[in-house]
Formats: C-alpha cells, sequence, structure tokens
C-alpha cells in the first residue's frame, strides 16, 4: 500500500511556505508590520487552508504536493502564473500601494466585503476539492487512480467551480487591502483562470470518458447565467 504521509507533510510544507511569503511579500513592500488588513487577510488565507486540510482527502493532497510527470506541457507555465507569479504581483503591488497612497483611502466596510468574498472564493475551491477527488494541481489524465466525473457538490451547477473560487479571491484581494491599481494583475490572473478552463475544457472533453455528455448537461463553466 502507498505511504502518502511523505507527500503530505509536502503539501503542508508547500502552504506554510506560501502563507509565510505572503507576510513576508506584504509586509516587506508595504514597510507596515502593523497592516491591520494585511493580517486579516493573512487569517483568511490559513482558514481556507485548514478548511482543506480538513476536507481535502490524504490521496488529493499527495497528488497536489508536487508536479506529476504527465501533466499537460501548455498547463505548467498556466499553473504557475495563475498560483504563483500572478498572486505575487498583487501582492507586491498592493504593498507598494500601501506604501506610497497611489489608491488613496478604501472605506473599511469595502474592504471587509472584499475580504469575506476572498474567503467564499477560497472556501468555493474547498468544497471542490471535497467533491472531487481528482482536483490536481494541474491538468492531466490521472488514469492510475481510475480518473472519472466528477458531479457533485458544485460540479451540479458548473463545471470549473475551482476556478471561479480563484477569480472570485483574486479579483477581490486588491480591494480587501486598499488597492485599486493591484486590479490591474488581479484581472490578468482572472483572464489566466478562464484561458485554463478553455483549455482544461477542451482537454476533459477528448481524453476523459464521460465529461462530454456531462458538459452537455451542465452547460456553464465557470458561473451560471454568465459562461
Amino acid at each position: 500500500m502507498r505511504d502518502l504521509s511523505k507527500e503530505v507533510l509536502n503539501w503542508w510544507k508547500k502552504n506554510i511556505v506560501a502563507l509565510v511569503t505572503t507576510a513576508v511579500v506584504l509586509f516587506a513592500s508595504s514597510g507596515k508590520p502593523g497592516w491591520i488588513m494585511a493580517w486579516l487577510y493573512l487569517a483568511g488565507l490559513l482558514l481556507v487552508i485548514m478548511a482543506n486540510a480538513r476536507f481535502m482527502s490524504r490521496d488529493l493532497m499527495a497528488e497536489r504536493s508536487r508536479l506529476q510527470k504527465d501533466t499537460q506541457k501548455w498547463d505548467i507555465a498556466l499553473s504557475v502564473f495563475v498560483a504563483l507569479v500572478g498572486p505575487l504581483i498583487i501582492w507586491l503591488t498592493a504593498g507598494l500601494d500601501a506604501r506610497f497612497g497611489w489608491s488613496g483611502d478604501i472605506m473599511t466596510w469595502l474592504q471587509i466585503a472584499a475580504l469575506m468574498l476572498v474567503i467564499a472564493g477560497g472556501l468555493l475551491v474547498t468544497w471542490s476539492m471535497a467533491e472531487n477527488r481528482f482536483f490536481s494541481a494541474t491538468v492531466r489524465l490521472q488514469s492510475e487512480r481510475d480518473h472519472s466525473v466528477a458531479k457533485s457538490g458544485p460540479y451540479k451547477y458548473i463545471r470549473h467551480p475551482g476556478y471561479a473560487g480563484g477569480i472570485i479571491a483574486m479579483l477581490m484581494t486588491p480591494v480587501a487591502l486598499g488597492s485599486w491599481v493591484a486590479l490591474v494583475p488581479g484581472a490578468l490572473v482572472a483572464c489566466g483562470f478562464v484561458l485554463r478552463t478553455i483549455l482544461e475544457d477542451r482537454f476533459l472533453q477528448e481524453e476523459l470518458s464521460g465529461y462530454r455528455d456531462y458538459a452537455g448537461s451542465v452547460r456553464c463553466r465557470l458561473f451560471p447565467g454568465v459562461w
């Protein structure tokens, strides 16, 4: 039987490093260790990580702990951009905005509301992971895990709820951190998610048994009534 302990530990290490990196970027770029909204934002990210750990299966943790060898080549750059490079640019821009005041003051209630949406987007991703044991970090056909179509939970309404949650979180992060300027990289990351949705959906329809029929019954890719 496969021992998942090491891979699960790697998953925890990756998430802890990501959280610490976020904190370093935000506080180093802003020069404000007492930045309240940044601390609340980090607390929100920690909440989502803990929810993921609670509801994600151990085999999915192992799957997401490292880059898998049969990942689609086009998804390597896209996944790095939407999960790492893009968010880093958002945090850096928001931190510099806090330092130099490019956006002026954003109402506190609006920042809090945006933070709630960041958390909601993250928890939508958590729900997607809980319902889809094949929610890999990159696009690939998981034949060794008997890959099948997820149809429960949010997948009853949209085909890519994880990406929908990511879009919400990335677009609301700049507002939560009080930066209109950071909406520019936030929008670019959202576009990256949309492109990834198009390419992944095409891949799954061609390669995953039953997905074409599923796509015929669940018409919306990301947001009901929109697309």
